[in-house]
Protein backbone atom coordinates (compact mmCIF):
# COMPACT_ATOMS: atom_id res chain seq x y z
CA UNK A 1 0.00 0.00 0.00
CA UNK A 2 1.01 3.75 -0.68
CA UNK A 3 -0.44 6.63 0.54
CA UNK A 4 0.31 10.17 -1.37
CA UNK A 5 1.72 12.24 1.25
CA UNK A 6 2.14 15.85 0.42
CA UNK A 7 5.82 17.03 0.78
CA UNK A 8 7.31 20.24 2.35
CA UNK A 9 10.86 21.76 0.69
CA UNK A 10 12.93 22.45 3.53
CA UNK A 11 15.01 25.39 3.22
CA UNK A 12 18.01 23.02 2.14
CA UNK A 13 16.17 21.99 -0.95
CA UNK A 14 15.66 18.60 0.93
CA UNK A 15 11.60 17.53 1.08
CA UNK A 16 10.07 16.28 4.31
CA UNK A 17 6.69 13.96 4.35
CA UNK A 18 4.25 16.04 5.80
CA UNK A 19 2.89 13.34 7.71
CA UNK A 20 5.09 10.77 9.72
CA UNK A 21 5.30 8.22 12.43
CA UNK A 22 6.75 9.09 15.86
CA UNK A 23 8.16 6.37 18.16
CA UNK A 24 8.33 7.99 21.20
CA UNK A 25 7.77 5.65 24.02
CA UNK A 26 7.92 2.45 22.14
CA UNK A 27 9.73 -0.29 23.42
CA UNK A 28 12.98 -1.85 20.99
CA UNK A 29 11.22 -4.32 19.72
CA UNK A 30 7.79 -3.72 19.26
CA UNK A 31 9.11 -0.44 17.64
CA UNK A 32 10.61 -2.95 14.34
CA UNK A 33 7.20 -4.36 13.81
CA UNK A 34 5.65 -0.72 14.37
CA UNK A 35 8.01 0.90 11.78
CA UNK A 36 7.40 -2.45 8.92
CA UNK A 37 3.80 -2.24 9.56
CA UNK A 38 4.07 1.32 8.53
CA UNK A 39 6.17 1.19 5.85
CA UNK A 40 4.91 -1.96 4.35
CA UNK A 41 1.36 -2.08 4.74
CA UNK A 42 0.02 1.50 5.81
CA UNK A 43 2.31 3.33 3.48
CA UNK A 44 4.17 5.45 5.52
CA UNK A 45 7.75 7.00 4.05
CA UNK A 46 8.96 9.09 7.38
CA UNK A 47 9.77 7.67 10.48
CA UNK A 48 10.80 9.79 13.54
CA UNK A 49 12.87 8.66 16.47
CA UNK A 50 16.07 9.92 18.82
CA UNK A 51 18.44 8.47 21.04
CA UNK A 52 17.03 9.17 24.02
CA UNK A 53 14.00 7.06 22.80
CA UNK A 54 16.66 3.69 23.35
CA UNK A 55 14.64 2.16 19.77
CA UNK A 56 17.04 3.28 17.09
CA UNK A 57 18.73 -0.35 16.61
CA UNK A 58 14.47 -1.40 16.18
CA UNK A 59 13.74 1.57 13.62
CA UNK A 60 16.54 0.27 11.48
CA UNK A 61 15.19 -3.08 11.72
CA UNK A 62 11.92 -2.45 10.82
CA UNK A 63 13.24 -0.40 8.02
CA UNK A 64 15.23 -3.12 7.01
CA UNK A 65 12.41 -5.75 7.03
CA UNK A 66 10.27 -3.57 5.32
CA UNK A 67 11.07 -4.07 1.45
CA UNK A 68 10.96 -0.23 1.03
CA UNK A 69 14.00 1.48 0.07
CA UNK A 70 15.41 3.28 2.04
CA UNK A 71 15.84 6.17 -0.57
CA UNK A 72 12.48 6.58 -0.71
CA UNK A 73 12.29 6.60 3.51
CA UNK A 74 12.89 10.04 5.31
CA UNK A 75 14.41 9.05 9.03
CA UNK A 76 15.04 11.44 11.85
CA UNK A 77 17.04 11.11 14.92
CA UNK A 78 17.86 13.27 17.44
CA UNK A 79 21.21 14.35 19.73
CA UNK A 80 20.57 13.45 23.44
CA UNK A 81 21.44 16.44 26.33
CA UNK A 82 24.31 14.41 27.59
CA UNK A 83 25.67 14.34 24.54
CA UNK A 84 26.02 18.11 23.85
CA UNK A 85 29.32 20.14 22.97
CA UNK A 86 31.24 19.45 19.27
CA UNK A 87 33.45 16.22 19.67
CA UNK A 88 30.11 14.70 21.82
CA UNK A 89 27.99 15.31 19.22
CA UNK A 90 29.97 13.51 16.48
CA UNK A 91 30.64 10.65 18.63
CA UNK A 92 26.48 10.48 19.71
CA UNK A 93 25.92 10.91 15.78
CA UNK A 94 27.83 8.09 14.84
CA UNK A 95 26.36 6.01 17.71
CA UNK A 96 22.82 6.68 16.01
CA UNK A 97 23.73 5.79 12.78
CA UNK A 98 25.39 2.37 14.29
CA UNK A 99 22.42 1.81 16.12
CA UNK A 100 19.87 2.62 12.89
CA UNK A 101 22.13 0.45 10.54
CA UNK A 102 22.03 3.60 8.28
CA UNK A 103 24.51 5.22 6.29
CA UNK A 104 22.53 8.65 6.15
CA UNK A 105 19.84 9.74 8.35
CA UNK A 106 17.77 12.54 6.49
CA UNK A 107 17.40 14.99 9.10
CA UNK A 108 19.46 15.04 12.56
CA UNK A 109 17.73 17.33 15.16
CA UNK A 110 19.44 18.71 18.71
CA UNK A 111 16.61 17.31 20.99
CA UNK A 112 16.88 20.35 23.78
CA UNK A 113 17.94 23.78 23.73
CA UNK A 114 19.58 23.81 27.11
CA UNK A 115 20.36 26.09 29.10
CA UNK A 116 24.31 26.60 27.71
CA UNK A 117 24.37 28.72 24.96
CA UNK A 118 28.00 28.17 24.27
CA UNK A 119 28.02 24.61 24.25
CA UNK A 120 25.07 24.67 21.91
CA UNK A 121 26.59 26.59 19.76
CA UNK A 122 29.75 23.97 19.49
CA UNK A 123 26.98 21.64 19.26
CA UNK A 124 25.53 23.00 16.18
CA UNK A 125 29.25 23.54 14.56
CA UNK A 126 29.34 19.67 14.54
CA UNK A 127 25.69 19.43 13.38
CA UNK A 128 27.08 22.42 10.31
CA UNK A 129 30.33 19.45 9.92
CA UNK A 130 27.60 16.19 9.71
CA UNK A 131 26.00 18.25 7.25
CA UNK A 132 28.79 19.04 5.42
CA UNK A 133 29.55 15.46 5.18
CA UNK A 134 26.75 14.80 3.23
CA UNK A 135 25.54 12.02 6.32
CA UNK A 136 22.48 14.11 7.40
CA UNK A 137 20.55 15.07 4.85
CA UNK A 138 19.29 18.17 6.65
CA UNK A 139 19.51 19.45 10.07
CA UNK A 140 17.76 21.18 12.78
CA UNK A 141 16.52 21.44 16.22
CA UNK A 142 13.52 20.46 19.13
CA UNK A 143 12.09 22.73 21.08
CA UNK A 144 13.81 25.78 20.53
CA UNK A 145 11.60 29.06 21.83
CA UNK A 146 12.49 32.17 19.50
CA UNK A 147 15.71 33.57 21.17
CA UNK A 148 17.15 30.14 21.18
CA UNK A 149 16.35 30.49 16.81
CA UNK A 150 17.44 34.05 17.33
CA UNK A 151 20.86 32.97 19.08
CA UNK A 152 21.57 30.14 15.75
CA UNK A 153 20.68 32.46 13.03
CA UNK A 154 22.36 36.02 14.20
CA UNK A 155 25.70 33.61 14.59
CA UNK A 156 25.81 33.02 10.83
CA UNK A 157 26.26 29.38 9.14
CA UNK A 158 23.96 27.10 8.86
CA UNK A 159 19.91 28.05 9.55
CA UNK A 160 17.91 25.28 10.77
CA UNK A 161 15.44 23.51 8.67
CA UNK A 162 13.48 22.32 11.17
CA UNK A 163 11.95 23.09 14.92
CA UNK A 164 9.71 20.42 16.20
CA UNK A 165 8.17 21.50 19.25
CA UNK A 166 5.18 20.41 21.05
CA UNK A 167 2.01 21.21 19.08
CA UNK A 168 -1.56 20.81 19.00
CA UNK A 169 -4.78 22.64 19.18
CA UNK A 170 -4.24 23.52 22.52
CA UNK A 171 -0.93 25.01 22.48
CA UNK A 172 -0.35 25.90 18.43
CA UNK A 173 2.27 28.06 19.14
CA UNK A 174 1.93 31.22 16.80
CA UNK A 175 5.20 32.55 17.94
CA UNK A 176 7.49 29.96 17.38
CA UNK A 177 5.39 29.98 13.82
CA UNK A 178 5.71 33.42 13.22
CA UNK A 179 9.37 33.86 14.15
CA UNK A 180 10.30 30.37 12.00
CA UNK A 181 8.64 32.00 8.94
CA UNK A 182 10.79 34.67 9.54
CA UNK A 183 13.26 33.06 9.01
CA UNK A 184 12.29 30.15 6.81
CA UNK A 185 12.48 27.47 9.17
CA UNK A 186 10.18 24.62 8.78
CA UNK A 187 8.03 23.83 11.94
CA UNK A 188 7.07 20.35 13.09
CA UNK A 189 4.66 18.82 15.65
CA UNK A 190 5.67 16.95 18.79
CA UNK A 191 2.27 15.40 20.22
CA UNK A 192 0.58 16.85 18.14
CA UNK A 193 -2.90 14.68 18.86
CA UNK A 194 -2.17 16.72 22.69
CA UNK A 195 -0.12 13.99 24.23
CA UNK A 196 -1.04 11.06 26.74
CA UNK A 197 -0.47 11.47 30.51
CA UNK A 198 3.45 10.82 30.68
CA UNK A 199 4.27 11.64 26.91
CA UNK A 200 6.09 15.17 28.08
CA UNK A 201 9.29 15.73 29.48
CA UNK A 202 9.25 16.56 32.95
CA UNK A 203 7.39 15.66 36.30
CA UNK A 204 4.57 18.15 34.91
CA UNK A 205 3.25 16.11 32.12
CA UNK A 206 -0.45 16.30 31.74
CA UNK A 207 -3.22 13.94 30.37
CA UNK A 208 -4.71 14.76 27.03
CA UNK A 209 -7.93 16.46 27.02
CA UNK A 210 -8.11 16.77 23.34
CA UNK A 211 -9.51 13.73 22.00
CA UNK A 212 -12.71 14.02 24.21
CA UNK A 213 -13.44 17.50 23.71
CA UNK A 214 -16.79 18.18 22.60
CA UNK A 215 -16.24 20.81 19.91
CA UNK A 216 -13.76 18.58 17.85
CA UNK A 217 -16.30 15.47 18.50
CA UNK A 218 -18.51 17.33 16.86
CA UNK A 219 -16.38 18.31 13.94
CA UNK A 220 -15.72 14.52 13.63
CA UNK A 221 -18.66 13.41 13.22
CA UNK A 222 -19.93 15.60 10.40
CA UNK A 223 -17.02 14.92 8.77
CA UNK A 224 -17.43 11.31 9.76
CA UNK A 225 -14.02 10.65 11.05
CA UNK A 226 -12.03 10.46 14.29
CA UNK A 227 -11.23 13.29 16.49
CA UNK A 228 -7.40 12.00 16.17
CA UNK A 229 -8.30 12.42 12.12
CA UNK A 230 -9.63 15.96 12.37
CA UNK A 231 -6.73 17.34 14.90
CA UNK A 232 -3.84 15.83 12.32
CA UNK A 233 -5.76 17.22 9.43
CA UNK A 234 -5.41 20.72 11.29
CA UNK A 235 -1.62 20.31 11.50
CA UNK A 236 -1.82 19.38 7.53
CA UNK A 237 -3.65 22.45 6.74
CA UNK A 238 -2.05 24.12 8.94
CA UNK A 239 1.18 23.66 6.71
CA UNK A 240 2.80 22.00 9.73
CA UNK A 241 4.62 18.58 9.47
CA UNK A 242 3.36 16.38 11.95
CA UNK A 243 4.42 12.99 13.51
CA UNK A 244 1.40 10.90 15.54
CA UNK A 245 2.33 8.11 17.66
CA UNK A 246 1.00 4.70 17.99
CA UNK A 247 1.81 1.23 18.67
CA UNK A 248 -1.44 -0.07 17.38
CA UNK A 249 -1.76 -0.97 13.58
CA UNK A 250 -5.70 0.08 13.26
CA UNK A 251 -4.52 3.62 14.84
CA UNK A 252 -1.33 3.69 12.50
CA UNK A 253 -3.22 3.04 9.73
CA UNK A 254 -6.46 5.62 10.69
CA UNK A 255 -4.29 8.44 11.31
CA UNK A 256 -2.67 8.31 7.62
CA UNK A 257 -6.28 8.08 6.28
CA UNK A 258 -6.69 11.95 6.44
CA UNK A 259 -6.21 13.26 2.66
CA UNK A 260 -9.98 12.56 1.61
CA UNK A 261 -11.71 15.08 3.78
CA UNK A 262 -11.05 18.97 4.12
CA UNK A 263 -11.61 20.69 7.35
CA UNK A 264 -13.55 24.00 6.46
CA UNK A 265 -13.15 27.91 7.23
CA UNK A 266 -15.62 28.16 10.05
CA UNK A 267 -14.03 24.55 11.43
CA UNK A 268 -10.69 26.17 11.30
CA UNK A 269 -12.06 28.83 13.21
CA UNK A 270 -13.76 26.56 16.24
CA UNK A 271 -10.62 24.68 16.46
CA UNK A 272 -8.57 28.38 17.06
CA UNK A 273 -10.71 28.70 20.21
CA UNK A 274 -9.34 25.93 21.57
CA UNK A 275 -6.03 27.33 22.20
CA UNK A 276 -5.63 27.83 26.25
CA UNK A 277 -1.71 27.33 26.42
CA UNK A 278 -1.65 24.16 27.99
CA UNK A 279 1.38 22.16 27.83
CA UNK A 280 1.60 18.89 27.95
CA UNK A 281 5.28 18.82 28.44
CA UNK A 282 7.84 21.25 30.14
CA UNK A 283 8.98 24.23 28.89
CA UNK A 284 12.01 24.16 27.28
CA UNK A 285 13.51 27.29 28.93
CA UNK A 286 13.18 25.17 31.71
CA UNK A 287 14.58 21.72 30.40
CA UNK A 288 18.34 20.91 31.32
CA UNK A 289 17.29 16.98 31.92
CA UNK A 290 20.66 15.17 31.33
CA UNK A 291 22.90 18.57 30.53
CA UNK A 292 26.12 17.75 30.58
CA UNK A 293 28.73 19.30 33.60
Amino acid sequence: MTTEVPTIRLNNGTTIPQLGLGVWQAEDAETESIVRYALAEAGYRHIDTASAYANEAGVGRGIATSGVSREDIFVTTKLWNADQGFEPALKAFDASLDRLGLEYVDLYLIHWPLQNEDRLLRTWEAFEQIAESGRARAIGVCNFEPHHLALLVNRGGVVPAVDQVELHPNLPQDEIRVAAADYGITVESWSPLGGTSGSGWGRHSKPNALLDDPILSRIATQHGKSVAQVIIRWHLQSGLVVIPKSVHEERITQNIDVFDFELTAGDIDEIAGLNNGARVGIHPDKMNLGAPD
